[in-house]
């Protein structure tokens, strides 16, 4: 084992590797040339420059939202019967506002997001259906989360029914 790292080692063709083996432990350091440790100190530079160039393209995209409330109180429900509601989403922004996904805590509870940027100053709509199921009774609360493209990107709006 100790001679197939020193035939690997030796086989790179530098001169500074060494390898000891003190109380049966084995250590071996490789001095790399100048040439490939400035190469990899030129791609990181790139690299760096890439990522904030993308980062700055991704903060000129933001925009802010605000929605007219955050929770949707249906009071007393049947169980198994549709409740609908919406909650208005506007953009205060003065990019486009881009919703790109909207999901619920359980089957329960479908939202449907608007398709199409929302325009500075414009709103739009989130469709909440909350249909509960049989073993469903007494309070019960549920968590819409809402993706979009603003600096906190994830917010929450809740609906809430007593089903009887």
């Amino acid at each position: 084992s100790i001679f197939t790292l020193a035939v690997l080692l030796a086989s790179c063709g530098e001169s500074d590797n060494t390898i000891k083996s003190v109380d049966g432990e084995v250590t071996s350091t490789a001095i790399a040339d100048t040439d490939s440790e400035a190469k990899l100190n030129e791609e990181l530079s790139s690299f760096e420059k890439e990522e904030a160039a993308r980062e700055k393209e991704k903060l000129a995209n933001l925009t802010t939202l605000e929605f007219d409330k955050v929770l949707h109180d249906f009071g007393d429900v049947e169980s198994e019967v549709e409740n609908v509601t919406s909650f208005m989403v506007k953009n205060t922004g003065d990019k486009p506002l881009i919703i790109s996904d909207v999901s619920a805590t359980c089957g329960c509870t479908t939202p449907k997001k608007p398709e199409a940027p929302i325009p500075p100053g414009q709103s739009d709509e989130i469709v909440v259906t909350f249909k509960s199921k049989p073993s469903q009774k007494n309070e019960i609360k549920k968590t819409v989360t809402v993706i979009a493209n603003t600096p906190d990107k994830v917010h929450k709006v809740d609906i809430r029914a007593f089903v009887k």
